[in-house]
């Protein structure tokens, strides 16, 4: 069975490039019916907290990916992790090293001094002598000093490492007792039953670790697939500016969960030029091996091109449900469809479908200055002071578009007017610019009583002025 695991640290919020990767191995494991499981990195008891992993499992919820089992975490795990350092001690794979921190650093500098890669000099690894005192001492595992490490990687290929470039006796427990990074998570993979480890290429330089683990103890390597990293439109690092931020901020962006997972799956992957995805075709296409070896470059307007897809295309259902997100309710409106109708093909974000919603529904208490400028005059006021009275004694029933727009013809047509002669003055009477949807639509929104307070209100601020 395929099982696949997201293994995030803890330390701060889950941007989109750790978002991509528990996509990537959520699409893999249920496309082949498998499990996809989280496990909460957090042995470094200093840097992590439960408030972060929290806010990962309020990012897996907004976007939908849910893990099978209970979330694993690493911190409880710790006398599961002495176990099998005692194992590597008592099998002679393992050592404590007594090397002091003066004496490394001593190491380090004379290495360097020789312009070789700083490394450990495996000074105890066969120590049969009296350790000395005043030192707590670190474990190290028994790594190859030659020969190479090498795996298949399912995105790069053969993937080879020469041990002595690589590799020294790496330490698996501190002076403290705690696990380091690479024990651990070779440990648990295994343990866990992942079959297809999934993750950034900039793990890839712990691999070989993780293999003298895996072998030291005997359990059999999973596949890896070390996905190339997303990169800024100048091919540099992602940066909070460029978009690498908390993916809970593109929910307080306007941003829908499916235009989000949509560009992160075309963000190093691709099925022929098709663009757009369903989650049902992204499970069905997916396959890890087909990832780009190259890196990607985020695009924030592919983003918002998506996002406004799939904000036309929601259900009117859902759409009041996210505007609700935005203090925006409007389920009890009687012309609530209209006014979604009417927005959606304009909204990049659900941010800009809330304002405009707002902009409609609630009387402007500002109007743009170069709007007013530029349409609002004596003659445009008496234009408008003669159309909410038209509106009054209209006997027609005002209540769709349609309605709207059969009584304003006829009273253009009554008084000789052209449309733009209305249509400016009257957008910005009714929501405070010159820019809105159709004018009949808003009409219709915002309804007979309130068009008329709405023009009066106008008339009276800028009268004489």
């Amino acid at each position: 069975m395929i099982t696949t695991r997201f293994a995030p640290s803890p330390t701060g919020y889950l941007h989109i490039g750790g978002l991509r990767t528990a996509l990537y191995s959520y699409l893999w494991a249920r496309k082949n019916s498998g499990r996809f499981l989280l496990r909460i990195e957090d042995t470094d008891l200093k840097r992590n907290s439960r408030e972060a992993a929290l806010a990962i499992e309020e990012a897996f919820r907004w976007v939908g990916l849910s893990h099978d089992d209970e979330v694993v975490y690493q911190s409880e795990r710790f006398d599961l992790y002495r176990k099998y350092i005692q194992k590597l001690l008592d099998e002679d794979k393992a050592y404590y090293c007594y090397m002091s921190r003066e004496e490394l650093d001593a190491l380090r500098a004379e290495q360097q001094a020789r312009k070789e890669r700083p490394r450990y000099d495996g000074r105890y690894r066969d120590f049969k002598g009296t350790p000395p005192e005043g030192i707590e001492p670190v474990v190290r595992i028994k790594a190859p000093t030659e020969g190479e490490i090498a795996f298949e990687d399912g995105i790069k290929g053969k993937v080879r490492f020469k041990a002595e470039d690589v590799l020294d006796d790496f330490i698996i427990a501190r002076a403290d007792g705690t696990p380091t990074y690479n024990f651990v998570v070779a440990i648990d993979d295994a343990l866990m039953g992942i079959t297809d480890v999934i993750r950034g290429d900039d793990h890839l330089s712990n691999t070989p670790k993780q293999i003298v683990v895996y072998n030291a103890l005997g359990f059999t390597l999973p596949k890896f697939y070390h996905v190339p990293m997303i990169l800024n439109p100048n091919g540099k690092k992602l940066s909070k500016r460029d978009g690498a931020m908390d993916v809970m901020e593109y929910k307080r962006m306007g941003y829908m969960p499916e235009a989000l997972l949509n560009f992160l799956v075309r963000l190093g992957w691709s099925h022929g030029d098709q663009e757009i995805f369903s989650f049902q075709e992204m499970l069905e296409l997916f396959d890890p091996s087909e990832i780009n070896k190259s890196a990607s470059a985020y695009n924030a307007e592919k983003l918002l091109w998506l996002n406004a897809h799939y904000i036309k295309n929601a259900s009117y259902e859902r759409l009041l449900q996210e505007l609700r997100n935005f203090d925006v309710h409007v389920y009890d409106h009687d012309r609530k469809e209209i006014l979604i109708d009417a927005l959606r093909e304009r909204a990049k974000t659900l941010v800009e479908l809330a304002d405009m919603a707002k902009a409609i529904l609630y009387p402007p208490e500002n109007y743009d200055e170069k709007a007013v400028k530029k349409f609002i005059n004596e003659e445009a006021l008496e234009i408008l002071q003669r159309y909410a009275a038209y509106l009054k004694i209209s006997e027609n029933p005002l209540h769709l578009p349609v309605d709207f727009e059969e009584v304003t013809k006829a009273f253009m047509k009554e008084h000789d007017l052209k449309m733009k002669q209305l249509a400016q003055p009257i957008r910005i009477a009714l929501v405070g610019s010159a820019v809105s949807p159709s004018v009949y639509d808003v009409l219709s929104i915002v309804g007979r009583d309130e068009v008329i307070a709405r023009i009066e209100k106008l008339i009276r601020r800028f009268k004489n002025r």
